[in-house]
C-alpha cells in the first residue's frame, strides 16, 4: 500500500514509526504547522514533521483542507489509503474519497463512547474502569466512521492520562497495522453508548475539593501532566500529578497530616507528586522540603 499520513503529536508518531517499520511507502505526511514555543518563542515543528523528514518523507503543513487546491494536491499523491492519528484539521469530503479504499483513524477510545477531542483524559475523569483503541474507516462525521478493529485495556486506579496516552498509542500503531495488513472488514458503530469526549477547558482545571476522593482523584489523574490540576495554598499555584484515596475526615481543603493528606467532600487524597509555577514535579517528600504545608492548613 502507498500511504499518506496525517498526524502531528507524539501519539501520532508511535503510529508513523509503526508503518514505516512494516515496511510501508509512505509517500507524504501532512501534520500541523511549526508554532511558537519555548521562552525564545522559535518555530518548533511537530512531532510527526521531525520524524517524518528524519526519514525522508515530504511534509506538507497546509492550515487548511478546503480549498480545491489543496485537495488536488492531496488527490495527486495517488494513495492506497491515508492513515490519520490526532492530526488536527477536518478532512473534507474529497479528501476522505481520495485514496483508493479511505481515509483510517486511530482513535484512543472504544468507540461509541468518547468521540472527540479529549477521549484519554475523558475517561479517566469519568472513572471509567476500561478504555482502548478503535481503527476506524472515517466518514463525514465526528468519529462515526465504521469500525474496523478494537482493542481493550483496563484503567487501574493509579493511571495517569501519561500513562494512558503512551499504552493506548503502542497498542493502536500495532493494530494499525494488524489492519492494513488483513483482510478490511468494517462495521458500522453501534447506535447506543455514545458520549462526547469535549476538549479540556481551563476553567475544569481547578481541584474542587468538595467531591468525593475517587472524583477528586480521576480528576488529577484525567489531567495529569497536562493541562494539571492545581490547587493553591499560601500564594502558591500547585499543580498535582499524582495521588491516591486516603482515609480521613474533614473540611474539604483542610490538610490533615504533615503528609499532604487533604479532606475532600467524602474521604480524602494523599498527594504524591507536585509541581510548583516554574519548578520541576517532584515527589511529595521532596516538595514539602521546600514548601511546608502543614497539617491544618486549609488550600483552595
Amino acid at each position: 500500500m502507498r500511504l499518506i499520513f496525517m498526524g502531528t503529536p507524539d501519539f501520532a508518531v508511535t503510529s508513523l514509526k509503526a508503518l514505516l517499520a512494516a515496511g510501508y511507502d509512505v509517500a507524504c505526511a501532512y501534520t500541523q504547522p511549526a508554532r511558537q514555543a519555548g521562552r525564545g518563542m522559535a518555530l518548533r515543528p511537530s512531532p510527526v514533521e521531525i520524524v517524518a523528514r528524519s526519514n525522508g518523507i515530504d511534509v506538507r503543513s497546509p492550515v487548511s483542507l478546503t480549498s480545491i487546491e489543496e485537495q488536488r494536491n492531496f488527490a495527486a499523491l495517488q494513495a492506497d489509503a491515508a492513515v490519520v492519528v490526532a492530526y488536527g484539521l477536518l478532512l473534507p469530503k474529497a479528501v476522505l474519497e481520495a485514496p483508493r479504499v479511505g481515509c483510517f483513524n486511530v482513535h484512543a477510545s472504544l468507540l461509541p463512547r468518547w468521540r472527540g477531542a479529549a477521549p484519554i483524559q475523558r475517561a479517566i475523569m469519568a472513572g471509567d474502569s476500561e478504555s482502548g483503541v478503535s481503527i476506524m474507516r472515517m466518514d463525514e462525521g465526528l468519529d462515526t466512521g465504521d469500525i474496523c478493529a478494537m482493542a481493550r485495556v483496563s484503567i487501574p486506579p493509579s493511571t495517569t492520562a501519561q500513562l494512558l496516552h503512551d499504552e493506548l498509542a503502542a497498542l493502536g500503531a500495532n493494530l494499525l497495522v494488524e489492519v492494513l495488513n488483513g483482510t478490511l472488514a468494517c462495521v458500522a458503530q453501534p447506535r447506543d453508548g455514545v458520549t462526547y469526549a469535549q476538549k479540556i477547558a481551563k476553567a475544569e482545571t481547578r481541584i474542587a475539593f468538595a467531591k468525593t476522593s475517587v472524583e477528586v482523584r480521576n480528576h488529577i489523574h484525567g489531567l495529569s501532566p497536562s493541562p494539571g490540576a492545581w490547587f493553591e495554598a499560601g500564594g502558591n499555584r500547585i499543580k498535582v500529578l499524582a495521588c491516591e484515596t486516603a482515609p480521613g475526615e474533614g473540611s474539604p481543603g483542610a490538610v490533615l497530616d504533615d503528609h499532604l493528606t487533604i479532606a475532600c467532600g467524602e474521604g480524602a487524597v494523599r498527594l504524591l507528586r507536585l509541581q510548583r509555577d516554574g519548578r520541576q514535579p517532584m515527589e511529595a517528600e521532596t516538595f514539602l522540603r521546600g514548601l511546608a504545608i502543614a497539617s491544618g492548613t486549609k488550600v483552595s
